[in-house]
């Protein structure tokens, strides 16, 4: 994995709904992974440039905070390969 991720949890389905559109409309990302927690927890996971990632988890928590509360944010600039692996199973195809 080469690019950046980044990472909203919101305690809200509508939060993090709210999170993923604020993000791919602050900056040029893609999400990664969309995770239903559970207890109301839920994670969006996004990936692109460092400076996207992080203007989007940015704009992510205060558009989210604005509906919902937000649990946690981060953004992991130049993540381990062995990252990837907890999106991606052989062959490349993703888990969800």
């Amino acid at each position: 994995m080469r690019e950046a991720i980044g990472m909203v949890e919101t305690r809200s389905l509508v939060g993090a709904i709210e999170a993923a559109d604020a993000m791919l409309k602050a900056a040029n990302v893609k999400i990664m992974d969309f995770q239903i927690v559970g207890s109301g927890l839920v994670s969006v996971t996004v990936a692109g440039e460092v400076a996207a990632v992080t203007a989007a988890v940015e704009t992510a928590k205060l558009r989210a905070g604005a509906v919902a509360e937000v649990i946690s944010a981060n953004v992991i600039p130049r993540p381990h390969d062995e990252v990837d692996k907890v999106f991606h199973v052989d062959g490349g195809e993703r888990i969800w």
